[in-house]
């Protein structure tokens, strides 16, 4: 499929897919006047990677766990247990913001905020 087909059945700019493509989080043959072909599976990769974004995960993230996901033998646990760490990571970054704002409270009773 040629990469506006691709676009098309990802729901994704063609931009988007070069983008990707670019960061090495997919990859394209390329044919002899130069376009770009992909296999059929790419589409759902794609959706794989926007919906992964969506979730929190930074390109990095994908990029450093999709090769390994798409080659394991068990892909739902593996991305289940990517899920989990992620939503470790969240609930410890949002404890920490509760604190945060606490001490930004507690600070702005003060006369200077600042002052240790």
């Amino acid at each position: 499929m040629r990469i506006g087909e691709l676009a098309q059945a990802a729901a994704v700019s063609r931009d988007t897919l070069r983008f990707y493509e670019q960061r090495g989080l997919i990859a394209a043959q390329r044919s002899a006047n130069g376009y770009r072909h992909y296999p059929v599976e790419m589409v759902q990769l794609v959706q794989f990677i926007k919906t992964a974004q969506r979730l929190g995960f930074s390109l990095n993230e994908i990029g450093q766990s999709v090769a390994e996901l798409w080659n394991a033998p068990s892909p739902d646990l593996a991305i289940a247990q990517l899920l989990e760490d992620k939503l470790t990571l969240i609930e410890t970054r949002i404890a920490e913001l509760g604190q945060l704002r606490a001490e930004i409270r507690q600070r702005l009773g003060q006369s200077c905020p600042l002052t240790p």
